[in-house]
Formats: structure tokens, C-alpha cells, sequence
């Protein structure tokens, strides 16, 4: 499953113009990451995924999954289910442009592509970190 979630994170953020896309970077540890997420973050990913490998039928009219279609036809693809009428595939969509853009955001590479310094490391505070410091400060005295 992890190969079908880099092939649609990578078609979604191909490379162009001298900016790297994630097909070319080396994003694997910050994947892990994500897949140790939330079940549910999880559960929506692993759909947007298959739906994004098994939908060129319907928006390429080419019966084949979305690893077999050349460069063209996968961009085509990934541009017709990102503007699909139906909201559902949509927001699918948006979940791999989230996923695959503070993956492909935070690469030393592409920031550098874009002018940008690199990320200093992960605090890790969204991991609970800032629960763990309040529960262990003393309560405040009442006035």
C-alpha cells in the first residue's frame, strides 16, 4: 500500500519548472510518520490512494490503474478528479495535496528550488508534549 500512496503523492506533486516533485525526493521517514498517524487520517489516506489508482477508467477513459498511464494522461488524470463535480473526490484530492504538500514543503531541496532556508527540526509539541509540561506545572493559588 505504501508504494501506491508515493505513486499518487507523486503524481500530484510532479516535478516542473526546476522545482523538484516527490517522485524525485526522498521523503520516506516523514512518510512513516504520517502512517503512524491517526487510524483515521490513516483510513482517508489509504482511500484517496485507491480510488486515485483505480479511477483513470472514469476520467481518461482508459481502463488501466493509474501506474500504467503515461505522464500526460496520470497529470490529466490527477487534474480531472481534483475538479470533479462530485465533492466526495474532491476532498479526497485535497487530502493528498495536504499530505503531499507538507511533504514536498518541507524538503531541504525544494525549499532551497524556492528560495527558502531550510526547516530546523521537529519540536515535536503536537505530539502531546505541551499536556505533559502543563499537567506537571503546580496548580495556581486562588484568589
Amino acid at each position: 500500500m505504501r508504494r501506491l500512496v508515493e505513486h499518487a503523492l507523486g503524481a500530484v506533486f510532479p516535478t516542473s519548472a526546476g522545482i523538484p516533485g516527490l517522485e524525485r525526493l526522498d521523503y520516506g521517514a516523514r512518510l512513516d510518520e504520517v502512517l503512524r498517524g491517526p487510524p483515521l487520517m490513516r483510513l482517508g489516506l489509504y482511500a484517496a490512494t485507491l480510488l486515485f489508482v483505480l479511477l483513470p477508467i472514469w476520467t481518461v477513459y482508459t481502463p488501466l490503474p493509474s501506474l500504467l498511464l503515461s505522464p500526460s494522461r496520470l497529470d490529466r488524470h490527477a487534474n480531472q478528479l481534483a475538479s470533479s463535480r462530485i465533492y466526495l473526490l474532491r476532498q479526497l484530492m485535497l487530502l493528498l495535496k495536504t499530505v503531499g504538500g507538507l511533504l514536498w514543503g518541507a524538503d531541504p531541496e525544494v525549499r532551497q528550488a524556492l528560495g527558502l532556508s531550510p526547516l530546523g527540526p521537529d519540536p515535536g509539541t503536537f505530539r502531546g508534549d505541551e499536556l505533559r509540561v502543563a499537567a506537571e506545572s503546580p496548580p495556581r493559588a486562588r484568589r
